[in-house]
């Protein structure tokens, strides 16, 4: 057996998911997960559901006079969690 280099945690991790061909999957997840962190936990304690398909990111908003104000940022939420991701992920924010 050849020896190789050590790799971190994180080369190892990358590695099985390239192999494993759930990349983009992993990467709606992981867009999804970072809607906390981009609208901030005012806006996140009225989220009741979220989730990624067909590029689309689907946010359940409780509140009819902020998700008129989620309209309005919707290019630059999706903007900035694909910029945090490294790569065009979503497409664009659906509010229910």
């Amino acid at each position: 057996m050849k020896r190789t280099d050590p790799m971190s945690i994180r080369q190892i991790i990358d590695m099985v998911v390239d192999r494993s061909g759930t990349k983009s999957e992993m990467l709606e997840h992981r867009a999804s997960y970072l809607w906390p962190d981009i609208v901030g936990p005012g806006v996140n304690r009225h989220t009741m559901r979220r989730y990624v398909a067909d590029g689309a990111l689907h946010v359940y908003i409780d509140s009819a006079p902020l998700k008129t104000e989620i309209e309005f940022r919707k290019t630059a939420i999706v903007d900035a969690i694909n910029s945090i991701l490294g790569q065009d992920v979503l497409q664009t924010l659906i509010i229910h």
